[in-house]
């Protein structure tokens, strides 16, 4: 399907390009391999101050006979850039670059080895390379996961299948949670509720941490290769995982490879035989004996709990003996992924070393690292494949928040940066949310307004990206930080949000049925700073949505022209959309969305 190229804001007659403003890499986010065969260059702009950018490449042995000029597209635009995108095709798998500026006054031409205003230097000298595109090299993501949608779930706040293994001082079902309560949900719980996972309509499930550890929510291990008594056991998690497998639904597994609980075994015995422990090396520690004193470790820690201390995963016992934890549970159970806590302060070292493990014995398992901000050093193909995406969440949140401190254009630029931030590959499957057990409930954050949640997870479900939704939100589940977010789940249906459900079901349903709102590329077309109304697009060769939002709480009328002739129509209901020529104009009431088709 042909479209239009994106609007460009000309520049103001007479102005000069902004040289210092202009950027490109040979490597990162700049100039990657997208997949074996294609290459994808990006070059940044100052705002509003080039018209046309082109990318000319060609073969340094033999350029005369082999090169191209390409179009290069605006395919994004932030606070105080533009981003330039091409796709190259190399007929060699390698190829020698530059890039041409133009306004309508000036042309630049930019080169590794400067800027030009006239004349060039051979193609052999001074241009950009990619000297060969290696498909080992390759960020490659599983290909399931582009199409995931994931459920997080707290087994102790999910649901009590078996109260035989429920902890000693279980709480009743549903009271306020505090630090240290227990309410006795298990894997069987899942097991039982599984029809209800699967009639959501989500594909995949994020357990948090199930392994042997004291505490409620896990992430203080005392053993890594046990399942924690009160969630179950070995046969259970396989019970689980086979039957979620036969409904079509992944399971992944949480992993703590930054720290362990105090009452890990081999930092016991640190405690016990200080420095001629042999385990003495598995920890970061400063001086022996070892101890906390005025609530000081004299060692390192996740945080400043001392209940968890931090391993020494350079250690090459360490090394071993995490990854044999990893490899087992993905033989043993044939789990389809890891989600990593505290990724980002684990040594990057030992994270090449686990991807290494993990796709050897599943190509396609999914490796999620928490990091909480940028996160592309971990994104260049050797170490995960995701991360959570707490700056989207941010950033949609507080756009569709009750303050309404972001206007429409603000929220396009910072949206337009963060995809910036990754190649398109890793924006495909990056894991999208808009809460989970480190945050409060979504529904708390958009001060309990249901309209404005439904325009926040409809963005979440319509944007690039692998969309994960915290149990109960679904349901309108309630709650402030910590331990509040981490209610129990509801399963009266008086007591559930039935209309809010049928709402999930029904986005998640539209994603599922449209490829394009899985893997297709995504753009603004209108962000008027001056409206609260929003227009984006998802396009591919063979469709196109149209996503319309009201974020205020007036009516508001917005417009759009489409230079193609395609008919468009309603994505849920079918029915056509009238249309003035080539314009399409919506006036939405408050708070109101509407889904546009067209192939």
């Amino acid at each position: 399907m042909a479209l239009s190229r994106q609007a460009v804001a000309s520049t103001s007659p007479g102005s000069s390009i902004e040289l210092g403003c202009l950027h490109h890499s040979s490597h990162g986010r700049w100039a990657y391999a997208y997949n074996k065969d294609t290459f994808h260059l990006r070059i940044r702009s100052k705002k509003n101050n080039v018209d046309r950018v082109f990318a000319l490449t060609g073969d340094k042995y033999d350029w005369e006979h082999h090169h191209q000029e390409l179009n290069m597209l605006k395919v994004a635009t932030d606070a105080y850039f533009d981003y330039w995108e091409a796709e190259i095709t190399p007929e060699f798998k390698r190829f020698s670059y530059g890039f041409r500026l133009e306004t309508d006054t000036q042309t630049v031409w930019m080169l590794e080895s400067g800027f030009y205003t006239e004349g060039l230097p051979a193609p052999a000298g001074g241009y950009y390379e990619m000297p060969y595109l290696h498909e080992v090299d390759l960020l490659q993501v599983p290909e399931w996961a582009k199409s995931a949608v994931f459920y997080q779930i707290m087994p102790d706040r999910f649901a009590n299948g078996d109260p035989a293994n429920d902890p000693e001082g279980t709480l009743e079902w549903g009271e306020p949670p505090a630090y240290d309560s227990f309410f006795g949900g298990d894997l069987q719980g899942m097991i039982d509720h599984l029809d209800y996972i699967a009639e959501l309509g989500v594909t995949a499930l994020y357990l948090t941490p199930i392994f042997q550890s004291p505490s409620n929510h896990k992430y203080d291990t005392v053993d890594y290769g046990t399942i924690d008594a009160n969630f179950g056991d070995l046969d259970k998690l396989k019970q689980l995982v086979g039957l979620a497998h036969s409904k079509g639904l992944k399971v992944v597994l949480d992993a703590v490879f930054n720290h362990t609980s105090s009452e890990f075994a081999p930092f016991k015995d640190v405690l016990e035989h200080g420095e001629d422990s042999r385990y003495a090396g598995w920890f970061h520690i400063h001086d022996y004996p070892v101890q906390v004193v005025d609530g000081k470790a004299n060692y390192d820690t996740f945080g400043f709990f001392s209940g968890m201390p931090k391993l020494n995963t350079a250690h090459p016992e360490v090394r071993d003996y995490l990854l044999d934890i990893t490899k087992y549970w993905l033989k043993e159970v044939h789990i389809d992924g890891w989600r990593l806590d505290v990724a980002n302060e684990v040594d990057h070292r030992f994270w090449r070393d686990f991807r290494l493990a993990v796709k050897e014995i599943n190509p396609e398992a999914f490796i999620i690292g928490e990091v909480w901000s940028d996160s592309l050093s971990w994104l260049q193909g050797d170490q995960f494949d995701s991360v959570m995406n707490y700056p989207f969440s941010d950033r949609l949140l507080k756009f569709f928040g009750t303050d309404e401190e972001v206007d429409p254009g603000t929220f396009a630029a910072q949206i337009y940066g963060l995809l910036m931030r990754y190649p398109r590959q890793a924006n495909e499957v990056l894991f999208n949310l808009l809460a989970s057990h480190d945050t409060p409930r979504v529904l708390n954050r958009l001060g309990g307004d249901k309209q404005r949640l439904k325009l926040a997870v409809t963005f979440l479900f319509t944007f690039t990206g692998t969309p994960c939704i915290f149990y109960g939100d679904e349901i309108g589940l309630t709650g402030g930080d910590d331990p509040d977010c981490r209610k129990c789940m509801i399963w009266e249906e008086e007591g559930q949000d039935r209309e809010l459900l049928h709402f999930y079901q029904d986005i998640i349903a539209l994603r599922k049925e449209h490829e394009v709102l899985r893997t297709g590329q995504f753009r603004f077309l209108q962000s008027d700073p001056d409206s609260r109304g929003l227009v984006y697009e998802r396009w591919n060769d063979n469709s196109r949505i149209t996503v319309w939002m009201n974020n205020s709480s007036s009516p508001v009328t917005l417009q759009h022209s489409f230079r193609d002739q395609h008919r468009w129509q309603d994505a849920f209901s079918g029915e056509p959309v009238e249309m003035d020529g080539e314009q399409i104009s919506l006036t939405l009431a408050p708070f109101e969305y509407r889904i546009l088709h067209s192939q």
